[in-house]
């Protein structure tokens, strides 16, 4: 069992970030007989998924559902469905940006060609003078 300073330390994250985690839902931490936080390996677990999510870009939301699903069925079949499914929505996301940034990189270099020849025809001119 782990203290939260030591999990937000592990994490480096603030103990109010962790917190906030709580309050959505996302963690469950036991209590000491001193009314501070403690978290187990299961909390813990569940920190590194939150964590993964988010660098995934997954929303909260989706983090939580997909976390959660683990406690409603122990088998764990659901919670993998329900990832894949966000998993697959995810990649469709990501292709898309992918998409629009290679088409954003041609236009850019459609133009820096153009601004190149308008610009060495400019230099030509005044060179010409």
């Amino acid at each position: 069992m782990r203290t939260i300073q030591e999990v937000a330390k592990q994490f480096n994250v603030s103990t109010r970030t962790i917190r906030y985690y709580e309050e959505l839902g996302l963690l469950n931490p036991n209590r000491s007989s001193t009314n501070q936080r403690t978290f187990s390996k299961k909390e813990l677990a569940k920190l590194k998924l939150i964590f993964r999510g988010k660098r995934y870009g997954f929303s909260l939301e989706e983090i939580k559902e997909m976390v959660l699903l683990f406690d409603y069925d122990r088998t764990g079949i659901q919670q993998l469905e329900r990832t894949v499914e966000y998993g697959e929505q995810k990649i469709q996301e990501i292709d898309g940006k992918i998409a629009e940034l290679v088409q954003i990189k041609k236009e850019i270099q459609q133009l820096q060609g153009m601004f190149t020849e308008k610009l060495a025809t400019l230099k030509g001119e005044m060179d010409d003078e």
